[in-house]
């Protein structure tokens, strides 16, 4: 059984920083590409950032130049470190990650960690 387990999400003031980590565990050959989620109230999950197992990244515009997606693979973890935050970027933040088990690849999701950025 693959898990996906999110941590360091918060309340942070606007322009305030935090760092997310999501970390792989189970039983699994290797993890292809990650990515980080998010949904605000009433809104449709949105793709924020993406990595490959090479380190090629992809960002949604809204997050260009404020967040950074990292992974450590000795650690099966990635990481989004999110800089100068906003009111809108409150929001439940999923990561989720290409996982290839026995010989089928397929993809996870953790459960999920707020982020709430507030005055």
């Amino acid at each position: 059984q693959v898990q996906l387990v999110e941590s360091g999400g918060g309340l942070v003031q606007p322009g305030g920083s935090l760092r997310l980590s999501c970390a792989v565990s189970g039983r699994f050959f290797s993890i292809y590409d990650m990515g980080w989620y998010r949904q605000a109230p009433g809104k449709q999950r949105e793709l924020v950032a993406g990595i490959t197992s090479g380190g090629s990244t992809n960002y949604a515009d809204s997050v260009k130049g404020r967040f950074t997606i990292s992974r450590d693979n000795a650690k099966n973890t990635s990481y989004l470190q999110m800089n100068s935050l906003k009111v809108e970027d409150t929001a439940v933040y999923f990561c989720n990650a290409d996982v290839l088990v026995g010989f089928t690849k397929r993809q996870y999701w953790g459960q999920g960690t707020q982020v709430t950025v507030s005055s």
